[in-house]
């Protein structure tokens, strides 16, 4: 079975970015999150959904 959250240093690592980056996005709101008692964790489609708007926005509607 796939995992369906992700915690933020694991985010930071698929992302491929630094964990204050990946703790940055969630704060902002870029990046989707839930929290679970005093854990935050990412959904797995939330990481797809950023990475595809960044693709958009950098690339255009057409992209993905």
């Amino acid at each position: 079975m796939s995992r369906i959250l992700y915690p933020t240093d694991e985010v930071a690592q698929q992302l491929g970015v630094g964990l204050t980056t990946a703790k940055a996005l969630i704060k902002s709101g870029e990046l989707r999150s839930v929290k679970i008692g005093r854990a935050r964790r990412v959904p797995a489609d939330a990481l797809h959904e950023y990475v595809q708007r960044l693709d958009r926005d950098q690339n255009g509607e057409t992209a993905a």
